[in-house]
């Protein structure tokens, strides 16, 4: 595994709050995060079918433009009953033309589980990866996962996306219920940073 020694790394995303969810990941470690925004750099389109697939091309797009060290992400929630969708489409369940509804995607979870037929509990993961590129062309891919079941109606405002409909397994809460930076700890991203951070040495 390639180590990760300098001190900036990019991070491609144009979202404030996962900027936020990173750096603090990262702390303590005396590295400067910057994010797409700060090059102006446009979002690349997602034609993957994978989440490497996807963080990949995000990756690597952003290295290449700036000759930065970078850091992408895919996620997505992935629900067994309906085959592991949304999957990699999780954010496109919740596009409409005034921006992204969550409350609209999470029913239509709810309404596919119901015509599905499936008895709960209704087994699901969200699952992140993460892929650290260089501008020469070389990454490390790094996948975190956690299991849980969806429930309805979902509970909480703690989270964004589906969390209020996400409980993982051992907990009552879900994750719309807890509390952001505990969530973080032991969230798909949280275990995707784990293995990350042996880069960074």
């Amino acid at each position: 595994m390639r180590v990760f020694s300098g001190d900036s790394l990019l991070i491609a995303t144009h979202n404030a709050g996962k900027l936020e969810e990173i750096a603090a990941l990262l702390d303590g470690r005396g590295i400067r995060v910057q994010s797409m925004a700060e090059f102006d750099l446009p979002e690349p389109a997602e034609t993957e079918t994978t989440f490497a697939g996807n963080a990949r091309i995000k990756a690597h797009a952003a290295a290449k433009a700036t000759g930065l060290v970078t850091l992408a992400d895919d996620s997505g929630l992935c629900v067994a009953a309906l085959g592991d969708q949304p999957g990699v489409y999780t954010a496109d369940w919740a596009e409409t033309p005034n921006g992204r509804d969550f409350a609209m995607a999470m029913a239509r979870v709810h309404q596919e589980l119901e015509q599905s037929g499936a008895a709960p509990p209704w087994t699901a993961a969200f699952v992140c990866t993460l892929v650290l590129a260089w501008p020469d062309g070389h990454d490390e891919v790094f996948e975190g996962r956690v299991s849980g079941q969806i429930v309805w109606p979902g509970r909480g405002d703690q989270g964004h996306g589906y969390d209020p409909i996400f409980q993982p397994d051992g907990y009552t809460l879900t994750f719309g219920e807890m509390d952001r930076w505990e969530k973080n700890k032991m969230s798909h991203r949280g275990r995707a940073f784990e293995k990350l951070l042996a880069c960074f040495t």
